[in-house]
């Protein structure tokens, strides 16, 4: 079989001139460049589907939801989880489930999935709350006195708090001071990796001290990985890949849903109309002094407002996959060993998909308006055997913020500048948000 070599892939020369090679630009990538713009200028030029050379690597980058649904779904098993954001988790996190591939993956994803069922977040939910409202008493004083308030700083710790208590449950006193350092820090580089062998160290710690205490079977997020068994062999994971997988959890779970609010609080102070049709449904739908799972779907017009910061500003901006064989996308040809970068920014921003795409409009959530429109247009979790294990989660607990913390203030963004975009592992503002809350009706 013909065969020729274009940088680092072989090439089957057959198949290229079956299907096309992407367009795309000439210049490769510099790593002095913001890689979030020269992507976002590429996609101006390009399109949907590109080929570049990324630090010497050959690069598809992809934002049409159908190529993305045979990467992510129909043929994904063939597109390992790799490239240079994942070498970064690596190196952050060690081989956890954002990082491994192949039936390890899949053996770990089978026995964390049941600490992640609904049923299991379902007993989280007053915990959620109760967190929730230590910071809603802090707003309230800052409203009383007129002060502002740092809300990137404050949700971070926040969020930080509910998912170590959701992890480490009775322990979390014990391992708190110690993951401080994630809501203080915002870089993610090689520095800060070397900060987490003490925090393997601590998890470990933990997980020594319970069974010493007969308290492995706790059913808290650790406690149930404790108890988890390989389908095949019967056997517990071993400490230090729990300590892997723990640590991924603590900081995918924390960085995310911390963002996310942040980039919602900024985006309601800037649409009074959609600010006060949320107010609107709170006033209408009581919020009960014990809330459950139950009283969440009623929540009409605050999933919306949701979905539409999740579209706007997806936490998980950039998925990269590396096609083990040669496949094709649409008309174009992939040869192994190409990197394939997602990006679900790019796809939810997509002129060709959205009306208005850079306008806030929770309304266009509206299930009468996706009709027309791929599923994976919107991908803020990813999509398929791979998507994200804490989706339900993170939901869950941006709906209790939003709801607990909308019914009774308003926050206002005094700022002349705009915020400015952060892309690290997430998209995070580059600079902390300052917002002046104010009390409702007030």
């Amino acid at each position: 079989m013909e065969q020729q070599h274009s940088g680092s892939i072989t090439v089957n020369v057959a198949s290229a001139r079956q299907f096309r090679i992407p367009p795309g630009p000439t210049e490769s990538y510099s790593s002095a460049e913001d890689l979030f713009c020269w992507i976002i200028e590429n996609f101006g030029l390009y399109g949907d589907i590109y080929r570049a050379s990324v630090v010497g690597t050959e690069v598809y980058v992809i934002s049409a939801p159908e190529y993305c649904e045979r990467i992510l779904r129909l043929n994904w098993q063939n597109y390992a989880r790799k490239g240079q954001v994942v070498k970064r988790i690596a190196l952050l996190l060690g081989n956890g489930l954002i990082a491994s591939n192949g039936e390890f993956w899949a053996n770990q994803r089978r026995m964390m999935q049941p600490a992640f069922s609904k049923n299991s977040i379902s007993g989280m939910v007053e915990m959620i709350a109760s967190i929730n409202n230590e910071l809603l008493d802090k707003w309230r004083q800052a409203a009383k006195r007129h002060e502002a308030v740092n809300v990137t700083r404050d949700v971070s710790s926040m969020v930080l708090k509910i998912t170590l208590v959701a992890i480490f449950g009775d322990d979390y006193n014990v391992v708190a001071p110690h993951f401080n350092v994630l809501a203080e820090e915002s870089a993610r580089n090689l520095e800060f990796a070397r900060s987490f062998s003490p925090l393997r160290k601590i998890i470990l710690e933990v997980i020594a001290q319970r069974r010493r205490d007969n308290r492995a079977a706790a059913t808290d997020i650790l406690g149930k990985l404790m108890q988890a068994r390989d389908r095949e062999r019967g056997q517990p994971m071993p400490d230090a890949q729990l300590s892997k997988e723990v640590m991924t959890l603590v900081v995918a779970g924390h960085e995310t849903s911390a963002g996310l609010l942040n980039w919602l609080w900024y985006l309601l102070s800037q649409h009074p109309r959609s600010r006060d049709k949320l107010s609107a449904e709170l006033d209408r739908l009581p919020w009960p002094a014990v809330p459950t799972m139950d009283s969440f779907p009623k929540y009409a017009y605050t999933r919306k407002v949701i979905d539409e910061a999740l579209r706007l500003y997806p936490p998980l901006w950039l998925m990269t996959r590396k096609a083990i064989n040669d496949d094709h996308l649409g008309e174009f040809f992939v040869p192994a060993g190409t990197e394939i970068y997602i990006s679900p920014y790019l796809i939810q921003r997509s002129p060709q998909l959205w009306e208005e795409p850079d306008d806030f409009d929770p309304d266009r959530m509206s299930p009468s308006g996706s009709y027309d429109r791929h599923e994976l247009a919107m991908c803020p979790f990813g999509a398929g055997p791979r998507n994200c294990i804490g989706e339900q989660f993170a939901r869950l607990e941006i709906q209790i913020h939003l709801i607990m913390f909308a019914k009774e203030l308003v926050l206002r963004y005094d700022e002349q500048k705009l915020p400015e975009i952060s892309t690290g592992m997430n998209l995070l503002s580059k600079h902390d948000i300052i917002m002046r809350p104010e009390i409702r009706g007030q």
